[in-house]
């Protein structure tokens, strides 16, 4: 599967860009002019003795946005931006305090021509941990396996909605197909293949014409659902899609059963055993980063508006999207300790009983996974700190 992760195309006409003054990055910062890796003195966690590499290289799905804040808080101060490759670097830092390494950041989605971060793995092997989705993880088992370490969401922020006004009763998808709409999503997405197996969902009534934006949503009047993302389109919907400007209703995928993880850091499994030691170290580092983007998410989100300026992909990210987001995260569960203290640790009932609907459908729809995969093989909790969790 391709795992088509985007967003809004805001086009004009349709939407008013908000102009927001930046100050957090500079793209004027050379090399030279950030602190040099071995200058800086190393703090209570040191990444290079704990054999992670020099260059920490981690591949997002999409543009930056407030759903990878937990990585761009690794950053420390005036980290250098590389905007012709869509990616960050500089010292990488754990509670402010510099970790012996660097980290460098790079974007998904266009940057990469819109290749999967599987895919894309596997290509260039410095890429130490990529975004993947468990059923993208069962459905690539077999040529491209990866092993999730670290999940920075609890609930995947991937929903479809609808227009409250047009269907004033409905609390779920299938209230809505019930009254015969139309579900638009974009085509080859693994979720709709339950949502029909499961009764959601009416084959005649999946449309996988979604395109990324408003226009058909906003021309038949909300008549028609759509896939979304329930950390953004609601505040962009109600405040910036200038012909509608009215709320929307809508209920995550995680809540119709389908309770895949959303870009869980994975590595290549081949290379788990060799990063293990490193792994033990870092996932701990990232655990903190989340908790603390989460206490204090103002810093980033400016630097993460102000990568999308210089990234320049034509796609637009505003600061009330952004503050929405955290809000929206933490308010709705996507971004939670889950069932225990910890954050970022894989639930295994709940990872096992997803293995168990997901492969039949995945192997319906053509997909082959390895032989003999069990759920186990997907993902591990072993570097996950039982201590760091929000508070």
């Amino acid at each position: 599967m391709r795992r088509t992760r985007s967003r809004l195309v805001l086009t004009a006409g349709l939407v008013a860009a908000t102009a927001v003054a930046l100050t957090a990055c500079s793209s004027g910062a050379s090399s030279s002019e950030s602190t040099p890796a071995s200058d800086a003195e190393i703090g209570s966690v040191d990444l290079a003795a704990a054999g992670c590499p020099a260059n920490v290289v981690l591949q997002t799905d999409w543009n930056p946005e407030a759903e990878h804040g937990h990585l761009y808080q690794l950053l420390g101060p005036d980290p250098e931006i590389d905007a012709s490759n869509k990616s960050v670097s500089g010292p990488l830092y754990s509670a402010g305090e510099y970790t012996g390494v660097n980290v460098e950041i790079r974007s998904g989605g266009p940057a990469i021509g819109f290749q999967s971060v599987t895919s894309i793995m596997y290509q260039d092997p410095d890429i130490m941990l990529g975004y993947v989705s468990t059923d993208e993880q069962i459905q690539n088992s077999a040529d491209f396996p990866t092993t999730g370490v670290f999940a920075p969401l609890e609930k995947s922020p991937l929903m479809i909605m609808w227009d409250p006004a047009t269907y004033p009763d409905a609390k779920s998808i299938k209230d809505v197909t019930s009254k015969g709409a139309v579900v638009r999503y974009f085509a080859d997405s693994t979720y709709m293949e339950y949502l029909k197996e499961s009764g959601q969902v009416p084959e005649a009534q999946a449309d996988g014409s979604y395109d990324g934006t408003p226009a058909n949503f906003v021309a038949d009047q909300g008549k028609a659902a759509q896939q979304g993302f329930a950390s953004a389109e609601p505040y962009i919907y109600e405040n910036e899609v200038t012909d509608w400007m009215k709320p929307v209703d809508f209920q995550l995928i995680n809540d119709t059963g389908w309770d895949y993880y959303q870009s869980v850091m994975a590595t290549r499994t081949g290379d788990l055993e060799a990063n293990s030691e490193c792994l033990k170290a870092l996932v701990p580092v990232l655990q903190q980063a989340e908790v603390d983007y989460f206490a204090d998410p103002a810093p980033v989100n400016s630097m993460i508006l102000d990568l999308v300026d210089q990234f320049d992909t034509g796609w637009v990210y505003s600061q009330g999207v952004a503050d929405f987001s955290v809000k929206q995260m933490i308010d709705l569960g996507l971004v939670s300790n889950g069932s225990n203290d910890a954050i970022g640790d894989l639930d295994e009932a709940r990872m096992a009983s997803f293995f168990d609907k997901a492969v039949p459908i995945l192997e319906k729809i053509g997909a082959t996974p390895a032989d003999g995969l069990t759920v186990e093989d997907i993902y591990t909790n072993e570097f996950i700190d039982t201590t760091i969790g929000l508070k």
